[in-house]
């Protein structure tokens, strides 16, 4: 049974129209409706947070039966447990103004890919590449965009396997197409990519050069740790030779 946990850490997830009323209806909400009624585009709002949330729901149904025929398969559940969370109100307009994008309903489902996310904590590195490789094999799954971070670590050492793809939703007039971002990781790669970051708010991202440098070797020790664990189990998972 693979463990989901639920992201609280930033607000915008409204559960029931009181709480989203309270919740959206606020300064940064307004950006969106500047000459319209505030209660319909709070309904288009909810409508749309409801269909990334689908989204979600629907990649995760989607690795969790992945996971499960795999442990039938071959005796190992790959996932070790996953993660998701929606963009807050306040993290969506913010990325929308850095980008210097039209800050309206459109301009959110045309240009913000990563709405909805999915983060997928696997054992081994080749268990991120082997679930990449069956979900975005599926017939209904579009893939839009990969970013290898693993292969290709990022500067200052993260590594993890991005994701974009697009699933249909099933609503009760049509089918909508649904942009997640998923983010396929290792345990060893999500304990340094949570302590960096956590490391780095503390220190209002001004992190001196030595120990920025510190952080990249540090990444770089977990990923030799990481490639030995899985040499570990690929060795004791070899086929027993037959005593003749």
């Amino acid at each position: 049974m693979i463990k989901l946990y639920k992201k609280y850490l930033i607000k915008g997830y409204f559960m029931t129209n009181r709480i989203m009323q309270k919740e959206i209806v606020s300064d940064p909400f307004t950006a969106l409706v500047p000459n319209t009624d505030i209660t319909d585009t709070l309904q288009e709002f909810m409508a749309l947070q409801q269909l990334y949330d689908a989204g979600i729901k629907e990649v995760r149904t989607k690795l969790e039966i992945l996971d499960d025929e795999f442990k039938i398969k071959h005796d190992h559940n790959p996932i070790h447990h996953m993660e998701y969370r929606l963009k807050s109100v306040n993290s969506i307009l913010g990325k929308l103004e850095k980008r210097g994008l039209e800050v309206s309903l459109d301009s959110i489902v045309t240009n913000l890919t990563d709405i909805a996310g999915v983060r997928v904590i696997c054992n081994y590195v080749s268990d991120v590449y082997k679930i990449a490789d069956l979900l975005i094999k599926q017939s209904d799954i579009k893939l839009i965009a990969k970013k290898d971070y693993i292969k290709h670590p990022k500067e200052n050492g993260y590594r993890s396997l991005h994701l974009v793809v697009e699933v249909p939703i099933f609503l009760a007039e049509k089918v909508q197409p649904t942009t997640v971002e998923i983010q396929i990781r290792t345990i060893a790669m999500d304990f340094w990519a949570s302590l960096e970051h956590h490391l780095r708010y503390k220190a209002d991202n001004e992190v001196p050069d030595g120990v920025r440098d510190e952080l990249i070797e540090c990444a770089k020790t977990i990923s030799n740790l990481d490639y030995k664990m899985q040499g570990i189990h690929e060795e004791l998972n070899k086929p027993k030779k037959k005593v003749i």
